[in-house]
């Protein structure tokens, strides 16, 4: 796999849809595209899609958390809104911080079963990079 054409997300990662991500008390801003596109997938208006599943602190739209999840979340089918899942769910967990820091790879492919093992660390920033430089970032996560 020397052309970086050649690499695909499932050479490092597949999702296993385990929700661990989906998990915690804090939760995802969405910015305006998010927005449109989870009133789209949940077919609400923008003021039910508010009052039922964000949090509005001022200027800032948040996802709702419940019983320590994402509101989304569901223990046998995992995301609900899936197709209308903001960018940063659509990111995790390749995000761009483990090419910067060992210690980031180290502990977000620790939590995750998705990832691929086998690669070194140099290996897999390499196909990390050339997937986010074809324009593959906001497709890389589950």
């Amino acid at each position: 796999m020397n052309d970086m054409t050649t690499y695909q997300i499932a050479d490092i990662f597949q999702c296993t849809c385990c929700g661990f991500c989906c998990h915690g008390e804090t939760t995802v801003s969405l910015d305006r595209h998010d927005q449109e596109r989870m009133i789209k997938a949940l077919g609400l208006t923008p003021e039910a899609t508010r009052q039922q599943y964000w949090r509005v602190t001022g200027s800032v739209v948040q996802m709702q958390t419940r019983d320590g999840h994402c509101i989304f979340y569901d223990t046998n089918i995992g995301c609900t809104v899936h197709e209308g899942r903001p960018w940063r769910c659509r990111q995790w967990p390749l995000h761009p911080s483990m090419l910067a820091d060992e210690n980031n790879y180290r502990t977000i492919t620790e939590s995750c079963p998705g990832f691929k093992k086998g690669h070194s660390y140099e290996e897999f920033c390499r196909i990390l990079r050339a997937l986010l430089e074809r324009g593959d970032g906001d497709k890389t996560g589950g």
